[in-house]
Formats: structure tokens, sequence, C-alpha cells
């Protein structure tokens, strides 16, 4: 069943008395609960306007966007947004910053007391519950905004590139660790990335986007089984689709 739905999004953009530009035309696609979706694209295809219009940070020019059949019209702590900047506050501590979501919803003290030392152990944060973002290595940073956007038990999350500035290694291990978690709590999950072995690994399917304007090429299922590891970048399955994905991006950049 759909929970997420986006039903033929074009969002035009551009000064007053200028030629108008088309960052996304005629967008149309669905998440289904319980399922791990990610967008792969060009650079300006429009991959991120499109998670900002889910997110209820944008509006669209035309079309529609629903959650659970309910219209998006704005921000709502049913979506959780990660963002590829850490977006924390600075000013608050890791266990604070967990809390900040729960105790906006006036949740009782010790509830929110207990989400967040939870996700504090989900995301392998014990001992630091007290540090300050300042004081954390860029992963441990992004570790802390996806407890964040967690707490709040949204219905579905949205990850806007959340591993593009981190290094190799790093990035790895956050993908592990994204596995791991989306394992144990199956939440809904639209994920933008520009890397096609992130996309694949993570995926249950692949969106597929044109240049400017953006629109989806195409839609593949990814059929590997789960539970999933680094360990599948290097098997025929894997080649296979990611040799298919790269062809469709050549394609659609000419």
């Amino acid at each position: 069943m759909s929970l997420l739905a986006l039903e033929d999004i074009t969002v035009t953009f551009g000064p007053r008395n200028k030629p108008l530009v088309t960052a996304l035309e005629n967008v149309s696609l669905s998440v289904a609960e319980n399922r791990f979706s990610v967008i792969v694209g060009p650079s300006g295809c429009g991959k991120s306007t499109l998670l900002r219009l889910a997110a209820g940070l944008d509006a669209p020019t035309s079309g529609r966007l629903t959650l659970g059949g309910q219209p998006i019209e704005g921000p709502s702590a049913e979506r959780g947004m990660v963002f590829q900047s850490y977006t924390l506050f600075h000013w608050l501590t890791v266990k604070e910053n967990i809390m900040f979501g729960p105790k906006l919803k006036k949740l009782p003290k010790q509830n929110c007391e207990d989400i967040a030392k939870q996700l504090i152990r989900s995301v392998h944060l014990e001992g630091f519950e007290d540090a300050y973002p300042k004081q954390l290595s860029g992963g441990m940073r992004q570790r802390v905004a996806l407890a964040r956007a967690l707490a709040n038990d949204p219905r579905i999350l949205l990850m806007d590139e959340p591993f593009g500035a981190l290094d190799s290694q790093t990035r790895q291990h956050m993908q592990e660790l994204l596995l791991d978690i989306w394992q144990e709590r199956r939440k809904t999950v639209l994920f933008i990335t520009h890397d096609i072995d992130e996309a694949i690994l993570l995926g249950d399917e692949v969106h597929v986007m044109s240049a400017r304007p953006g629109r989806i090429a195409k839609t593949i299922p990814i059929h590997l089984d789960r539970p999933r590891s680094i360990d599948l970048l290097t098997s025929a399955d894997f080649m296979s689709y990611k040799r298919e994905i790269m062809a469709l991006l050549h394609e659609k950049t000419q």
C-alpha cells in the first residue's frame, strides 16, 4: 500500500519577467509502507527539490502530494528529515538534541529520556550523551541527526544525501548502521543519493531521474536478499543492477 504519493508534480521557478526554469516536470512516484525507496539522478535534476516537496518545505507549481492519502501542506513530525549538513542544535548535547522533538510534543520527561537512551544505543553513541556537536566527528554528528529524526517516530524518513559529506570509510560504516536500523524498525524511507552503489545496497527500488527538467526515467526493483552487507558490492547481481542504472543515467544526460 502506498504511503507517500507524488502525482504529476511540476516545479518551475525564476525571477519576474524572466523565462521560467522547469526543475521537475510531471513527476509521479509512490513509496509503499515499510519500503526503502531511493532516488538517483544527475546533478541539478531536482532530486533535492523533490525531497523538499515531500517534506512540506516547498510547494509544487502543479500536482499533488499526499501522505497516507492526506495532502502535504507543510512540515510535519510525521515526516522526519535528515540533510547532508548536520543541522544539529549546537547549544544542545547529544541527548538533548535527540529529546528535542519528543519534548516539543510534550511527552512526559521519562518517555523522552527512554526514547533518547534507546536511540543512543541504536546509533552506537553510548558514552557521548553529554557531548556537544562540536566535540563529535562528522559521522557521529550524522548519527545524532538520524537519531533525532527517528525520535519523533515519523511515518516516513526523508534523507537528502545524508552521507555525501563523509569520507568513504565513515560512509560505509553509516550505510551498515542504517541498514541495521532499518532492518530493526522497518521505517518507510525515501533516500536521495548520487552514489549508485549506495542506492543499490540500500534500496528496495531505485527511481532513476533524467537531467533537468527532472522526470522519473525508470523505476528499478532491487531483488537482493536482506539483510544486506557491503559484501554485496562485488556480486554478479549487484554489478548487473549497477550497469543498468549507469546506462540509464548516461542515456538521460545526453
